[in-house]
């Protein structure tokens, strides 16, 4: 209806199976993303997963093979998750936003960091895909997921690691995304920032244990 704010919410089946979700989000126009993107990214792993990865949105190489963290960041992710001892097997991976947002520079296109509308607008398939796999443990990884899932005044580098209240899993906390480790400048401060984000992703293991 003309004057309503943009969202998901049409799109999203009446029977919520993860396979119906990643169907209907092929078609989804809730925001303007759809238009210059190239397809839907939507999440990936078993329903059966205990823990749920929520990043924010897909990049360029994501956008052009259609599935999350198969770029330079989600293989920094994955061993930072073997590192930590979290089982591949028992992990969803998805993103806050479906659609890439970004600008053109030249043949480049550059990441654009989603606007609240674009979160807000794509936050009933996120919860489609909570309520389909009921998940132990969320890990929103960096700002947009955690404003998604944690509201506004979650500030990553101040609450990381802490067990956030939410009404999402039986624990949610915050920490970086793996793609804020590719820009430090030097490689012994990757390394520093890399030891913190296993740290996180330790607890995991530690609340399941």
């Amino acid at each position: 209806m003309s004057g309503e704010p943009p969202s998901a919410k049409p799109w999203i089946p009446a029977r919520l199976t993860l396979p119906a979700l990643t169907k209907a989000a092929k078609g989804c126009e809730g925001c303007e993303l759809y238009a210059r993107a190239t397809q839907t990214v939507f999440g990936e792993g078993s329903a059966a997963a205990r823990v749920m990865l929520v990043g924010e949105q897909p990049g360029d190489k994501e956008d052009l093979d259609g599935h999350p963290f198969v770029g330079p960041a989600g293989r920094v992710l994955f061993q930072a998750l073997e590192d930590a001892g979290v089982d591949r097997q028992s992990v969803y991976v998805t993103n806050a936003v479906k659609h890439f947002r970004f600008e053109e520079r030249g043949k480049r296109r550059i990441h654009k960091k989603p606007a609240a509308v674009h979160i807000t607008a794509c936050l009933p398939w996120l919860e489609a895909e909570i309520q389909v796999l009921r998940p132990d443990f969320v890990v929103c990884l960096g700002a947009t997921a955690a404003q998604s899932l944690a509201g506004s005044t979650v500030r990553v580098l101040r609450d990381r690691g802490k067990l956030l209240p939410n009404p999402w899993a039986t624990a949610l906390i915050v920490t970086v995304h793996p793609s804020s480790l590719l820009r430090m400048p030097d490689r012994s401060q990757y390394q520093e920032q890399y030891d913190l984000f296993v740290r996180d992703l330790k607890l995991i293991n530690q609340r399941a244990a």
